[in-house]
């Protein structure tokens, strides 16, 4: 799963899957040249740095958020990526995570845990994006699978007991 903050695509080239937010424009609106011959920004270009400096922040607290969460999950650290303000410093506006989203083939109860930890990866962030939502949900979908084929298993092997699905 990429958790990611600018992609709009949901699966890398490694079927990992990508939770995203929008993206902040990546161009900032160019100098009215209203600074001055020395380098000094304009009050709207200060204004922009701090809207950039914010995003900046925001960003960076999603992804970190996304990649404590998935523990050993994680398959890359956070990526970025950059748009230069008025100052010529380089601000995150987006960003991604990768990690592994796939089943635990054969093993349904570490199918389970693993899809805990993948929901609660992607809903870590203060304000989950739609798209780390939407594969919150799927993780939960994988978890009811996990659990109907425990479900399935333990009356294939003990008809009439029951089997604590949630511990």
């Amino acid at each position: 799963m990429l958790i990611t903050a600018a992609s709009n695509n949901p699966f890398n080239l490694y079927g990992s899957q990508s939770l995203s937010r929008p993206a902040a424009p990546k161009t900032p609106p160019q100098s009215s040249g209203n600074g001055t011959a020395s380098g000094e920004l304009s009050q709207e270009q200060r204004q922009l740095v701090e809207k950039l400096k914010a995003r900046d922040r925001e960003v960076r607290a999603h992804e970190q958020a996304h990649l404590s969460a998935a523990g050993n999950l994680a398959v890359s650290g956070a990526r970025y990526d950059y748009v230069a303000g008025p100052d010529g410093q380089r601000y995150a506006s987006g960003g991604d995570v990768g990690i592994d989203v796939s089943e635990v083939a054969g093993d349904p109860q570490a199918t389970l845990l693993k899809a805990d930890t993948i929901r609660r990866a992607a809903l870590a962030p203060a304000n989950p994006s739609a798209q780390d939502q939407s594969v919150a949900a799927r993780a939960a979908a994988m978890a009811n699978k996990a659990r109907s084929e425990l479900l399935n298993l333990q009356r294939a092997e003990t008809p009439g007991a029951t089997l604590d699905l949630n511990a």
